[in-house]
């Protein structure tokens, strides 16, 4: 154990870092509706230089890793990992970009642990037991009240926060499965130097797709394609911002676990929702649904039920998406 991390304050100090990755998290939300939704740059670009820019902040935390940590048996799951990862985000910035509120891209992007539940149950023959399924189906619940399924204000983009949580819940259960054999500190330096080329390939192939296919075969905000020109102006300062907030919530994810226990820090990272919500009201003047609000409720509560169990069970391991 580190030094940091022994300290009487280290808990509070944990804490402190999961609400700065909150809120750093959080304005990563209200800067990218800005700059793919109101300024129209395309969602493919912002996150391809956003992931750049935060790679090159993340140089130090590479090093301090070492580039040693990167042997491994695994390299097909760690590829697979770093590109479901990239797959999750490229669907959440395309939801912002569609113009879905903050607040419903949040709550829905909470399903993951659903995923995860489902997705360890099948592939990695862990047990399911009768409360952790009704915590599941609760979820589900919580998510249809969320997206509004069955009101006229119910769109398919609304789906597009639910497909990045299947991602990332995928990246979990990956996770999980490496972290048999694999140190913690390899899955973090993977996805660190993984994760920008597949934020590149997932951009050329947009824009190959959009050379081959019939016009109107596309969504509205991929049709323009991805040609990797970075944006000029004020897109252009927004996404240096973007970057650079995109790295200093990294560090304080990393700093959050090295000096507190996972099982602690899960009520701050709950944060995260009304974090958002709060930010998308003021900045975006985005006013939650009425059926947000118990929806949520359902969300929150059946993810933290899940990731208690979850921890419950295997005390002291630490995942790293």
């Amino acid at each position: 154990m580190s030094q940091i991390s022994s300290l009487p304050h280290a808990p509070v100090l944990g804490a402190a870092f999961m609400v700065g990755a909150g809120i750093t998290f959080a304005i990563t939300n209200i800067l990218t509706p800005i700059i793919t939704y109101q300024m129209g740059v395309p969602s493919t670009a912002v996150v391809f230089w956003q992931y750049v820019i935060a790679t090159l902040f993340a140089l130090p935390l590479i090093q301090r890793i070492g580039i040693s940590k990167l042997r491994t048996r695994h390299p097909y799951w760690h590829e697979t990992r770093a590109l479901l990862s990239a797959l999750g985000v490229q669907f959440f910035a395309f939801g912002f970009a569609l113009g879905v509120p903050v607040w419903q891209m949040v709550a829905l992007s909470m399903t993951g642990p659903f995923f995860i539940l489902i997705g360890a149950t099948l592939f990695l023959g862990e047990r399911l037991t009768v409360q952790r399924l009704g915590a599941t189906i609760t979820g589900f619940v919580g998510a249809v009240m969320v997206s509004q399924i069955g009101t006229e204000q119910f769109t398919l983009a609304s789906l597009l926060p639910v497909l990045a949580a299947l991602c990332w819940g995928s990246v979990s259960v990956i996770t999980r499965y490496l972290s048999r054999d694999e140190e913690p500190e390899s899955l973090t330096l993977y996805m660190l130097v993984l994760i920008t080329p597949n934020h590149f390939l997932i951009g050329l192939l947009v824009g190959i797709a959009v050379a081959v296919l019939p016009t109107g075969a596309l969504p509205a905000g991929l049709a323009t394609g991805f040609d990797f020109q970075l944006p000029l102006g004020d897109p252009l300062m927004l996404i240096v911002l973007l970057g650079l907030v995109t790295a200093g919530a990294q560090y304080f994810l990393s700093f959050a676990y090295k000096v507190a226990d996972a099982t602690y820090l899960q009520p701050f990272d709950d944060l995260k929702l009304p974090l958002n919500t709060l930010l998308g009201w003021v900045v975006l003047s985005q006013v939650p649904a009425i059926w947000f609000w118990p929806g949520a409720l359902l969300i929150l509560g059946a993810s933290s039920f899940i990731l208690w169990s979850e921890r419950r069970a295997t005390p002291g391991r630490l995942q790293m998406a």
